[in-house]
């Protein structure tokens, strides 16, 4: 199990059994597991998911961006997915949580 700090200091959990839920469906991040943990602990922005979920983005490249969903509880928090997109029109439509 892999573990990042997100922004406001909870611990979000990655299990093995997630990122490779994760991967089977976005092959192209299998290489970016590093990635997807730093862009808990270090997003260019934060997005609101849906049902109180957390969207840290990060930007890849230009024009294409690695999206990481949490949640977040008092003690801790977990990894839902992870993808990326060149979708940034939508992303930009959901509220900034920060900074």
């Amino acid at each position: 199990m892999n573990i990042a700090p997100s922004i406001s200091g909870i611990s979000i959990r990655l299990p093995n059994e997630r990122w490779q839920h994760i991967i089977q469906r976005h092959a192209d991040i299998a290489d970016k597991k590093e990635l997807v943990l730093q862009t808990i602990a270090a997003p260019d922005i934060v997005r609101a998911g849906n049902e109180s979920a957390l969207m840290a983005i990060r930007q890849l490249e230009s024009g294409k961006f690695l999206v990481v969903v949490y949640k977040e509880t008092q003690d801790d928090g977990f990894v839902i997915t992870a993808f990326s997109t060149r979708k940034i029109n939508s992303l930009n439509q959901r509220q900034q949580l920060w900074p």
